[in-house]
Protein backbone atom coordinates (compact mmCIF):
# COMPACT_ATOMS: atom_id res chain seq x y z
CA UNK A 1 0.00 0.00 0.00
CA UNK A 2 1.22 3.48 -0.74
CA UNK A 3 0.99 6.29 1.79
CA UNK A 4 -2.71 6.84 1.17
CA UNK A 5 -5.77 4.98 2.38
CA UNK A 6 -8.20 3.05 0.18
CA UNK A 7 -8.80 5.15 -2.95
CA UNK A 8 -12.26 3.60 -3.33
CA UNK A 9 -13.67 5.56 -0.41
CA UNK A 10 -14.99 9.04 -1.11
CA UNK A 11 -13.14 10.81 1.70
CA UNK A 12 -10.85 8.69 3.87
CA UNK A 13 -10.50 11.59 6.33
CA UNK A 14 -14.24 12.06 6.90
CA UNK A 15 -15.16 12.01 10.61
CA UNK A 16 -16.40 8.76 12.13
CA UNK A 17 -19.76 9.15 13.89
CA UNK A 18 -22.22 6.63 15.31
CA UNK A 19 -25.52 6.53 13.43
CA UNK A 20 -28.20 4.84 15.55
CA UNK A 21 -26.76 5.85 18.90
CA UNK A 22 -26.63 9.48 17.82
CA UNK A 23 -30.28 9.48 16.72
CA UNK A 24 -31.40 7.90 19.99
CA UNK A 25 -29.30 10.30 22.06
CA UNK A 26 -30.70 13.36 20.28
CA UNK A 27 -34.23 12.03 20.82
CA UNK A 28 -33.44 11.65 24.54
CA UNK A 29 -32.17 15.24 24.68
CA UNK A 30 -35.38 16.75 23.35
CA UNK A 31 -37.69 14.29 25.11
CA UNK A 32 -36.14 14.83 28.53
CA UNK A 33 -36.27 18.62 28.17
CA UNK A 34 -39.88 18.48 27.02
CA UNK A 35 -41.12 16.00 29.64
CA UNK A 36 -39.27 17.41 32.65
CA UNK A 37 -40.03 20.98 31.59
CA UNK A 38 -43.72 20.24 31.14
CA UNK A 39 -43.99 18.43 34.46
CA UNK A 40 -42.16 21.26 36.24
CA UNK A 41 -44.61 23.81 34.82
CA UNK A 42 -47.91 21.93 35.26
CA UNK A 43 -47.17 20.11 38.51
CA UNK A 44 -49.83 20.99 41.09
CA UNK A 45 -48.83 22.70 44.30
CA UNK A 46 -50.00 19.80 46.53
CA UNK A 47 -50.61 21.78 49.69
CA UNK A 48 -47.50 23.91 49.34
CA UNK A 49 -45.01 21.05 49.28
CA UNK A 50 -43.87 21.69 45.69
CA UNK A 51 -42.47 25.20 45.51
CA UNK A 52 -40.55 27.01 42.77
CA UNK A 53 -37.24 25.53 43.95
CA UNK A 54 -38.66 22.00 43.63
CA UNK A 55 -39.90 22.74 40.13
CA UNK A 56 -36.54 24.19 39.18
CA UNK A 57 -34.73 21.14 40.56
CA UNK A 58 -37.04 18.82 38.61
CA UNK A 59 -36.30 20.72 35.42
CA UNK A 60 -32.60 20.60 36.38
CA UNK A 61 -32.75 16.79 36.39
CA UNK A 62 -34.07 16.96 32.83
CA UNK A 63 -31.26 19.32 31.86
CA UNK A 64 -28.63 16.96 33.33
CA UNK A 65 -30.11 13.99 31.44
CA UNK A 66 -30.17 16.09 28.26
CA UNK A 67 -26.55 17.18 28.77
CA UNK A 68 -25.36 13.59 29.17
CA UNK A 69 -27.31 12.50 26.10
CA UNK A 70 -25.93 15.48 24.15
CA UNK A 71 -22.40 14.45 25.05
CA UNK A 72 -23.17 10.94 23.81
CA UNK A 73 -24.56 12.40 20.57
CA UNK A 74 -21.31 14.35 20.08
CA UNK A 75 -19.08 11.26 20.07
CA UNK A 76 -16.75 11.49 17.07
CA UNK A 77 -13.35 10.38 15.79
CA UNK A 78 -11.67 12.80 13.39
CA UNK A 79 -8.78 11.46 11.29
CA UNK A 80 -6.14 13.61 9.64
CA UNK A 81 -2.81 12.94 7.94
CA UNK A 82 -1.05 13.40 11.28
CA UNK A 83 -3.31 11.36 13.55
CA UNK A 84 -6.70 10.68 15.05
CA UNK A 85 -8.67 12.77 17.55
CA UNK A 86 -11.14 10.61 19.48
CA UNK A 87 -13.95 12.20 21.46
CA UNK A 88 -15.60 9.50 23.57
CA UNK A 89 -18.26 9.95 26.22
CA UNK A 90 -15.96 11.24 28.96
CA UNK A 91 -12.55 12.00 27.44
CA UNK A 92 -11.05 13.38 24.26
CA UNK A 93 -7.66 12.08 23.16
CA UNK A 94 -5.46 12.87 20.18
CA UNK A 95 -3.15 10.18 18.84
CA UNK A 96 -0.47 10.31 16.19
CA UNK A 97 -0.75 7.45 13.70
CA UNK A 98 2.52 5.76 14.77
CA UNK A 99 1.02 5.35 18.28
CA UNK A 100 -1.66 3.02 16.85
CA UNK A 101 -0.38 -0.51 16.22
CA UNK A 102 -3.65 -2.35 15.61
CA UNK A 103 -7.41 -2.23 15.46
CA UNK A 104 -9.97 -4.67 16.90
CA UNK A 105 -13.63 -4.91 15.93
CA UNK A 106 -14.88 -8.29 16.91
CA UNK A 107 -16.03 -10.49 19.72
CA UNK A 108 -18.45 -8.98 22.17
CA UNK A 109 -17.12 -5.44 22.11
CA UNK A 110 -19.74 -2.85 21.14
CA UNK A 111 -17.24 -0.59 19.36
CA UNK A 112 -13.79 -0.48 17.79
CA UNK A 113 -10.73 -0.68 20.04
CA UNK A 114 -7.28 0.55 19.09
CA UNK A 115 -4.13 -1.22 20.27
CA UNK A 116 -1.60 1.43 21.19
CA UNK A 117 2.19 1.40 21.12
CA UNK A 118 2.38 1.71 24.92
CA UNK A 119 0.40 -1.55 25.34
CA UNK A 120 -2.87 0.18 26.21
CA UNK A 121 -6.14 -0.07 24.32
CA UNK A 122 -8.46 2.81 23.50
CA UNK A 123 -12.14 2.54 22.62
CA UNK A 124 -13.38 4.40 19.57
CA UNK A 125 -17.05 4.78 20.45
CA UNK A 126 -17.71 6.55 17.14
CA UNK A 127 -17.74 3.18 15.32
CA UNK A 128 -20.44 1.04 16.96
CA UNK A 129 -21.60 -2.48 16.10
CA UNK A 130 -25.22 -1.33 16.36
CA UNK A 131 -24.69 0.42 13.01
CA UNK A 132 -24.29 -2.93 11.23
CA UNK A 133 -22.71 -2.85 7.77
CA UNK A 134 -21.96 0.86 8.06
CA UNK A 135 -19.84 0.08 11.13
CA UNK A 136 -18.01 -2.70 9.27
CA UNK A 137 -17.20 -0.28 6.43
CA UNK A 138 -16.09 2.43 8.89
CA UNK A 139 -13.88 -0.05 10.78
CA UNK A 140 -12.28 -1.07 7.48
CA UNK A 141 -11.69 2.58 6.60
CA UNK A 142 -10.04 3.17 9.99
CA UNK A 143 -7.91 0.03 9.54
CA UNK A 144 -6.80 1.34 6.12
CA UNK A 145 -5.80 4.65 7.70
CA UNK A 146 -3.85 2.84 10.44
CA UNK A 147 -2.10 0.72 7.81
CA UNK A 148 -1.33 3.71 5.60
CA UNK A 149 -0.10 6.09 8.28
CA UNK A 150 0.61 3.88 11.30
CA UNK A 151 3.74 2.47 12.86
CA UNK A 152 4.88 0.43 9.86
CA UNK A 153 4.16 3.13 7.28
CA UNK A 154 7.23 5.30 7.91
CA UNK A 155 9.54 3.23 5.76
CA UNK A 156 7.14 2.94 2.83
CA UNK A 157 7.36 5.25 -0.15
CA UNK A 158 4.35 7.50 -0.78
Amino acid sequence: MSGTPDPGSADPFAPFRPRRGRVVALAVVWTSLLIFGTIAVIMPDQDGRWGPADRLMLFGVGVVIAALAWRYASIVAVPSRSGLTIRNLLLTRTLEWPEVVGIQFGGGEPWVSLDLLDGDTLAVMAIQKADGEVADHEASRLAALVEAFGEGAEGRPE
